[in-house]
């Protein structure tokens, strides 16, 4: 399992009902129901990981997120996982609001388009750039709205919520280490975070905060 789906699954409660948006071929949900004893369902829009996820026998549906989860009911699972999958969303503000609709929590990770490496090939270069984390090219990518994490930061405090946890990536998808902890929009090559949703009164004062650093 790639090492940051390894992050998300340490980051899941042993036992809980979760549901993972975009899951891809389903390994992620695969380990958490085996490994972790959880109550698992996947989203997938792709023909591919439709059919490697009923290979490995996860729990899974054709869909595609942007549509909305009519599916699922309020508050049915405990944890909803977005992993790789926001920057390939139509409307990442959408999607979030949904993820809490349905879900307690939320684990979304995320490639950061401000990392240095990108702003340099972007500078120097004049094209957009291509890496490990990001390794397509810009005519046939599937991501639409590439952030950073300056800018997932404004989106969460926007739609209600806040970090309970987070954690820089380095470019292998495992965590980063120091620099990328001090100043992450520079460093690190991706995110994840541990969200949970604010209340009206804290949401007005959290307004206008700033982000990491970067």
């Amino acid at each position: 399992m790639r090492p940051d789906l390894a992050l998300l699954a340490g980051m899941t409660p042993r036992g809980s009902r979760v549901l993972d948006l975009g899951c891809g071929d389903g390994a992620l949900l695969e380990n958490l129901i085996h490994e972790r004893a959880c109550e698992g369902q996947g989203v997938e829009i792709s023909s591919d990981g439709f059919h490697a996820c009923i290979d490995r026998g996860v729990p899974v549906m054709r869909g595609d997120i942007d549509d909305g989860l009519e599916d699922f009911e309020d508050d049915s699972f405990d944890i909803v996982i977005l992993s790789q999958t926001l920057q390939a969303t139509r409307r990442p503000d959408f999607v979030l609001s949904e993820m809490f609709r349905i879900g307690r929590t939320a684990i979304v990770s995320f490639p950061n388009f401000a990392h240095w490496g990108l702003r340099a090939r972007i500078l120097f270069r004049g094209v957009m750039p291509v890496s490990r984390a990001l390794p397509y090219r810009w005519y046939d990518t599937p991501n639409i709205h590439l952030c950073t994490i300056h800018d997932f930061e404004r989106l969460v405090v926007e739609v209600g919520l806040r970090p309970r946890r987070f954690v820089p990536l380095n470019a292998r998808g495992g965590e980063a280490g120091p620099f990328a902890r001090r100043r992450p929009n520079l460093f690190a090559s991706g995110a994840v975070y541990l969200l949970e949703p604010v209340d009206l009164d804290e949401r007005a004062g959290r307004r206008g905060d700033g982000a990491a650093g970067g």
